[in-house]
């Protein structure tokens, strides 16, 4: 699932205030092989600036035309795209991409409330999940394609659309399914094809060490688009000037890790705070949490004395620990630790294989 708004919101954001609408793109359907898949988003303005890929800058220019006649008309549009053989000749691009791409463009503005990206930036910043639908098809009078539908806890034009009543039910609970489970799906009843698309949470990450080694590592996961906490217990170093693209800096004594953030909201941890009582106290905490990733900077030697001094409350941490953390990507400088880890993270949070042992992270001291 790919319903991710994070990198769309500047440019919303600028075009929203300005009052000019913006035509959002979303890939509904695949065949073949294609550089996206069902749920990828693309906004483009009305001058032709775009956020978002759904081809890999191969179709992107094409869209931007049809977006034009999305935003000046308000009528949203289907784009087919079949790369496959001889039929990518017919739309003089050759790619040879071997696939094909269904893509629904609709228009946002004021008349529609900004919908459905001012819903899904509502709930990225509270990081809560939702799904949102989108009419593709319809053969109904007052429901066009490209009518959008919230949650019932939110405000929507197509949620209170006559023509929907019918339809209501089954539209409120794929919106639910889709946001517990995070796949897309369709409705489709003869009269109606609905698309509904789950938003994207990106993963939070806590990082327990805010060292000059910390700086690379928020600023791959920033380039991922992941939310970033750092925790360190000396002034000197949990400074938020030093890592803009932190989501949050914590100044805080290891000992009191649990009770100065709730530990639930994270995907994973890593512990690179340099200073072995100080490490001994995160891991501590960690063995008490939900947090399912747990990484360990340092070598084996120093993965052994920690985890003898734990005791007991080591197993605890069992599969879930990766010490020494990162995947065996070659390279011993901080940006080259800092590409293993996050490579580690990425599969971890992407459910891919790891590996976990041998990485350059092991030489750390």
């Amino acid at each position: 699932m790919e319903g991710s708004v994070g990198p769309l919101l500047p440019l919303f954001e600028r075009e929203r205030a300005a009052g000019r609408a913006l035509a959002l793109g979303v890939l509904i359907d695949t065949a073949g092989s294609t550089y996206r898949k069902p749920g990828a988003l693309m906004l483009i303005a009305a001058d032709g600036d775009y956020s978002g890929l759904i081809s890999g800058g191969c179709l992107e220019g094409d869209l931007r035309e049809h977006s034009r006649s999305v935003i000046a008309s308000g009528t949203a549009r289907t784009v087919r795209y079949d790369l496959r053989g001889d039929e990518d000749l017919l739309w003089g691009l050759g790619l040879g991409c071997e696939g094909a791409m269904q893509i629904l463009l609709l228009r946002v503005g004021a008349e529609n409330g900004w919908q459905p990206l001012a819903h899904f930036a509502v709930a990225l910043a509270a990081h809560q999940g939702t799904a949102v639908g989108m009419v593709v098809e319809s053969a109904l009078a007052g429901l066009p394609a490209g009518t959008v539908a919230l949650p019932a806890s939110a405000s929507g034009t197509a949620a209170a659309s006559p023509a929907l009543a019918p339809s209501l039910a089954a539209v409120q609970h794929a919106l639910t399914a889709a946001a517990a489970d995070g796949r897309s799906r369709w409705i489709e009843d003869g009269e109606l094809r609905f698309f509904v698309l789950p938003l994207s949470l990106p993963p939070r990450i806590l990082l327990l060490g805010a060292g000059p080694d910390a700086v690379p590592v928020v600023e791959f996961a920033a380039r991922l688009n992941w939310k970033v906490t750092l925790v360190d217990h000396r002034a000197a170093y949990a400074v938020p000037r030093h890592f803009p693209a932190a989501e949050r800096v914590v100044l805080a004594r290891p000992e009191e890790l649990a009770s100065a953030l709730d530990l639930a909201g994270f995907s994973a941890a890593v512990v690179m705070s340099h200073h072995l009582p100080s490490d001994l106290s995160y891991l501590r905490a960690l063995t008490r949490s939900s947090v399912r990733y747990v990484g360990l900077l340092g070598p084996a030697v120093r993965r052994e004395r920690l985890l003898a001094e734990l005791g007991p409350e080591a197993g605890s941490l069992g599969v879930r620990l990766h010490a020494p953390v990162g995947l065996p990507l070659g390279g011993r400088s901080p940006e080259s630790i800092a590409l293993a880890i996050v490579a580690q993270l990425h599969a971890f949070v992407h459910a891919a294989e790891t590996a976990p042992a041998g990485s350059p992270a092991a030489a750390a001291p």
